[in-house]
This record gives C-alpha cells, sequence and structure tokens, in this order.
C-alpha cells in the first residue's frame, strides 16, 4: 500500500523513479480504507532531502500512510524555501486538536547547544507533551532522539571529544523485541554527531530497554516499554551520500574533519560509499509502522485520549 502525500511535493519525484508506491491527495478520496496517520516534525535544515528518506522508509511496508509534514513556528528555516514550506507545511496551532497514529521527530544540527537554548526548544516541549494525549507512538531520531528522552525522562546528553560520524556495527541486544524482529545480531546504522547519552543514565529508568548498542558509536536505540516512544540515536534513514556531503561541508569551512568511519571504500574520500544499512533501516521502520502504530492504536484516533 501507498504512502499519500500533498500534490507536487519535490520528494516524489525520487521516490516515483525508485519505484516506491505513493498516492497523492486526489487519488488518496476515492479510497474506502483508514489510512495510518502519521505526523513529521521535520527539524533538519535540507527539509526537502530529509522528507524524501523518511518517506521512502515509510512507503516500503503494505500499509497505507497519512503523512502530514510539521515545522516549527517558532524558528524561521535558513536552507528550505518559504514557498516550499508554506505550500507542504503546517505549525503546531493548525494540528493540535487533532489525532494521529505516529509521529516521527527529526534531529537537529543544534547539539552543542543547551536544549533551553535552541529558540523552538519551548514548542517542541509543547508538542512532546501533546503526543501524550494525540499520538499513540513517537520515534525519535538522532538529536530528537536526545531532545525526547531528556525532556520525557532527563536523561542528559555529553559532549564527545570529536564529532562521532560513519556506520557503525552494533549489537542486537533484544532479537525477541517485536521492533527488532527480522534483524541480524549485528546491524549496520550511521551516526552523525557531537553529543551522546550514557547507558547508565538510561538504565536508571527501568520503562525504557537498550535495544541496540555499538561499542564504539553507544546506544543506538532505546525504547519505552510500553511502546509509545523510541529513540534513535543515529540515522537510519540517511541517503549513501549523505555522511559524503556532510564531510565535504565540514572540509569546505575549514573544519579538518575526520573521515567518516567505516563509510568510504579504502578511506579514499574519492571512492563511492556503500550502501549497507538501507535493510536496516526498512525493517526497522516497517516494525514500527506494523507492531507499534498499525495493531496497537486504537481504530478511533479519538480514543488516545483515554489512553494517555
Amino acid at each position: 500500500m501507498p504512502i499519500k502525500v500533498q500534490n507536487g511535493l519535490p520528494a516524489l519525484k525520487t521516490l516515483e523513479s525508485e519505484n516506491i508506491f505513493y498516492m497523492t491527495s486526489d487519488r488518496a478520496v476515492t479510497q474506502d480504507i483508514r489510512s495510518l496517520k502519521i505526523v513529521i516534525v521535520n527539524l533538519m535544515p535540507n527539509k526537502i532531502e530529509t522528507e524524501t528518506q523518511l518517506l521512502r522508509l515509510l512507503g516500503n511496508s503494505p500499509l497505507q500512510v497519512d503523512i502530514e509534514l510539521l515545522q516549527m513556528a517558532s524558528h524561521v528555516s535558513k536552507n528550505t524555501s518559504q514557498e516550499h514550506l508554506t505550500n507542504f507545511y503546517k505549525t503546531f496551532d493548525e494540528i493540535r486538536h487533532d489525532y494521529f497514529d505516529g509521529m516521527i521527530i527529526t534531529g537537529a544540527p543544534v547539539e552543542k547547544l543547551e536544549y533551553e537554548d535552541v529558540d523552538y526548544w519551548d514548542e517542541l516541549c509543547e508538542i512532546m507533551d501533546w503526543s501524550a494525549k494525540h499520538v499513540y507512538s513517537t520515534m525519535y531520531i538522532c538529536w530528537g532522539a536526545q531532545a525526547g528522552i531528556y525532556h520525557h525522562f532527563g536523561v542528559p546528553k555529553y559532549e564527545l571529544d570529536e564529532k562521532l560520524s560513519g556506520v557503525y556495527v552494533h549489537r542486537v541486544n533484544d532479537i525477541f523485541h517485536p521492533l527488532m524482529r527480522g534483524f541480524d545480531d549485528k546491524i549496520l546504522l550511521p551516526h552523525s554527531r557531537y553529543t551522546g547519552v550514557h547507558r547508565s543514565d538510561i538504565r536508571q529508568h527501568p520503562e525504557l530497554v537498550i535495544l541496540a548498542s555499538s561499542n564504539i558509536a553507544g546506544t543506538a536505540i532505546v525504547a519505552n516499554k510500553n511502546g509509545r516512544q523510541f529513540f534513535v540515536f543515529g540515522h537510519a534513514e540517511y541517503d549513501r551520500n549523505t555522511l559524503a556531503n556532510e564531510y565535504f561541508r565540514d572540509c569546505n569551512k575549514g573544519l579538518k574533519p575526520q573521515l567518516p568511519y567505516n563509510y568510504f571504500p579504502g578511506n579514499d574520500p574519492r571512492a563511492l560509499p556503500a550502501l549497507t544499512w538501507r535493510s536496516y533501516a526498512t525493517i526497522l521502520y516497517s516494525n514500527w509502522l506494523n507492531y507499534y502504530v498499525y495493531q496497537q492504536t486504537p481504530y478511533d484516533l479519538n480514543d488516545l485520549e483515554k489512553m494517555s
């Protein structure tokens, strides 16, 4: 089944070229089915790139998914045109009375700032609190995961000695957890961040379980045992060249970054990186949609108020 998106969204050209099945709003109204309603809180600077990455994964399941894109009203985007935001994005005030099966909160390049110093922090906290009664299951990504686990559980972040960038091997800690079904014992996931969380802080909260971790990259996937929140500290959604683009961007800024770990063949930045994590990303999002959005959410989303 397809993802349902707005007519004219730039990501559709890429998805069509990859044979990802999507459905525009005009066609969707003829379908006699209740789609899963997913809202994506897109905090990334290059919003079109992130839209494409996430829609690709959400569209690779047998479930019909209705996508809503959300921007921060308290932040002015410098890397995405106002026309694009006006045409395809809503603000929180426009959806605050709606209900959703699932929500995704993306990363953002603000790791070195204290949470409270991020200009949209108060608005994001309001959205995270609102989700308790209006969203069944939320997936938090990278900085979004750090922000979410801090806001909900008080787990702090720590600045790393240098940027963590590359594709890392992770051990699956609970192979029988529904989110981990179909994974190998070890999986590959990209990371790109300057901060991280400590396992010892997470383990102080019995309602949290660490599902995947790396000796080098640290904690990668954490679940709330009730299935309502998942924290993914890496970027499973990244494209083949995303880490390369970030590396060359930092080089051009004179930052002298380290080569992304386990990424360029032979550590040669001129070589085409191998795409080694796409299958794991696909399983991750398919499992989330199936086990924690489709199977668990009440048919009448208004009933979410009773479950908080």
